[in-house]
């Protein structure tokens, strides 16, 4: 095994725990959660919606992506994480499916959790592979 590549993107914001924005090793990209929060202002308050949520937090991971050189067609597994599943799983999905390529869909689990930082609706997390 290589020695793991422990990425910061500036643009994403700063952390508010203990974490890497991505590690990489040996080809394979493992990037943090997000939940929609501002990168630019951690205190400004979440979008309302799942819809305007699921686009920041998509939004948040390319922007991660491309601060480590790679993009949405690296994406081979995520992990989206509701608060409100029954009500907001259609409504996700059909903003998520909007940053992939027709028929490059990754490998993909979702659960209804009872919380998330900051009573975020929505975070995803992914594994890529360059």
């Amino acid at each position: 095994m290589s020695t793991p590549i422990f990425h910061m993107v500036p643009e994403v914001g700063n952390p508010v725990a203990p974490y890497s924005h991505a590690v990489e090793v040996d080809g394979w990209l493992f990037i943090r959660g997000q939940i929609p929060n501002d990168p630019k202002d951690d205190n400004a308050p979440l979008p309302e919606g799942i819809e305007a949520q699921t686009r920041r937090v998509m939004e948040g991971l390319g922007t991660l992506l491309a601060g480590i050189n790679a993009s949405f067609d690296n994406i081979v597994s995520a992990r989206v994480f509701l608060t409100h599943f029954k009500d907001d799983f259609a409504k996700m999905n059909a903003i998520y499916r909007t940053y992939f390529k027709e028929g490059r869909l990754p490998a993909r689990t979702c659960v209804g959790v009872t919380d998330l930082a900051r009573g975020a609706r929505i975070e995803i997390d992914f594994i890529g592979r360059r």
